[in-house]
Order: C-alpha cells, then structure tokens, then sequence
C-alpha cells in the first residue's frame, strides 16, 4: 500500500536535489546537474541512471570507484 501511495504523490513531491560524486582514483567530480554532454548524459541524469559500463573520463575508472560528496 506505501508504494501505491508513494508513486500516486510522486508527482506532487519536490524533486531531490541534485548531488555529486567524485572519483576515489583520479578526484574528476560528476555534477547530476550539469551532467557530462560530451559523454553522453545529459544536465540532470541522476547517478542511478548513469549506465553501469560508464567509465570516468579522465582516468577510465568504474562508476564503482565513485563516492557522493557530502556537503
């Protein structure tokens, strides 16, 4: 019952905010917000919906080797 209740208000929830996540290898950021367009995702992909095979850009580490960034 919570989740039909959840997904029925989703719409009038306010959207998380964004968040970023850094590279434990190399220190590169991901900005959901600002997303990486020449990688292919665009501003607001959510981390969750980075694809699993994506490898970061400066060093080619695993999205595995990436950690949020607390504020």
């Amino acid at each position: 019952m919570r989740f039909i209740l959840t997904e029925f208000l989703r719409p009038f929830m306010p959207a998380p905010e964004y968040r970023t996540y850094m590279c434990l290898i190399c220190g590169f950021i991901y900005d959901e917000a600002a997303g990486l367009p020449d990688e292919g995702l665009a501003p607001g992909t959510r981390w969750e919906d980075v694809p699993p095979n994506w490898t970061c850009p400066e060093c080619g580490a695993r999205k595995e080797d990436f950690e949020i960034m607390a504020i």
